[in-house]
């Protein structure tokens, strides 16, 4: 996607099954869990202000989202139900993590295992 601005072309929320469904100008679509979303969140609270400061994310199994807020015309805005709602979610970081979600979400699992933490599955 190097110099090319992913657009969406459909958004859909799945409230029961915690999951955010988009579907970009390029054809592809992505179901992204609101786990996956929140550990993943583009907020300063989550990545750190630089290399080396993020913070893993634990317990967010059965996390939702509350509210979806668009952001101008490039971005929404995601309120979770755990109270985080820091994050703007360009529409090319959703591309970016629905495009790696298998790779990301394994390095997340192996952050947590690294850090003692086992997921709670429901």
């Amino acid at each position: 996607m190097a110099g090319i601005k992913p657009r969406p072309t459909d958004i859909n929320f799945h409230k029961k099954s915690r999951v955010l469904e988009i579907s970009f100008e390029d054809g592809k679509t992505f179901s992204l869990p609101c786990e996956y979303l929140r550990v993943y969140s583009p907020s300063a609270e989550v990545r750190g202000h630089g290399p080396g400061q993020e913070v893993l994310q634990i317990g967010k199994e059965n996390v939702n989202i509350e509210k979806i807020e668009p952001v101008g015309n490039y971005a929404v805005q995601l309120y979770f139900d755990d109270g985080h709602s820091t994050g703007i979610y360009s529409w090319e970081t959703l591309y970016t993590l629905g495009a790696n979600q298998d790779e990301l979400w394994r390095e997340y699992l192996d952050r947590l295992k690294k850090a003692g933490h086992q997921r709670k599955t429901t």
